[in-house]
């Protein structure tokens, strides 16, 4: 079988309800649906591991998911991090240089998407940024966040509120 989103929506709502038998069907769905997303990213071999990593990524974020929206876009968005991530990681491990093998397409929208990400925050304050990156990409808490800079819990949303606001109106500049 292969979920569609309205399975898989209703699937997670039901797992955050506290259905242990949906839960199992979610995540048996979204391992299938993780390894065709990252079949055309990565190494073969790097597959399992990633799907795992994304897995338990997904298990550690099932509250933050708001049953009004897809899903898929969600989990979409917990693997392309993961996926990051694991590019980080291998560029730290190989000092500078990427596995070949693992390097996506420099056409590739993620890819676009990632150094366009980068660029908007770094077209913000640095404190709007990093709390950005914080929650929005690392997928940090705000509590998380505001003890790991010092800001207030309250000052933490604002930031992330005008720091999105303004790299909105950025994009509508260009």
């Amino acid at each position: 079988m292969i979920a569609n989103e309205e399975t898989l929506r209703h699937l997670m709502v039901k797992a955050q309800g506290g259905d242990k038998q949906c839960y199992t069907s979610l995540l048996t769905e979204c391992e299938k649906w993780l390894r065709r997303y990252y079949a055309r990213k990565i190494n073969p071999a790097e597959v399992d591991d990633l799907v795992q990593e994304t897995l338990i990524s997904l298990h550690r974020k099932r509250a933050s998911y708001d049953p009004t929206k897809a899903f898929l876009p969600w989990l979409a968005a917990i693997g392309r991090y993961r996926w990051i991530d694991g590019l980080r990681k291998i560029y730290r491990h190989e000092h500078g240089e990427l596995n070949e093998e693992l390097v996506a397409d420099p056409q590739d929208e993620d890819v676009t998407a990632k150094v366009s990400l980068e660029r908007l925050l770094g077209m913000i304050p640095e404190k709007q940024a990093g709390v950005i990156a914080m929650v929005k990409i690392e997928g940090l808490s705000i509590a998380e966040a505001a003890a790991k800079t010092g800001q207030s819990e309250s000052l933490v949303k604002v930031n992330i509120h005008r720091g999105l606001k303004k790299m909105s109106a950025l994009i509508e500049s260009e």
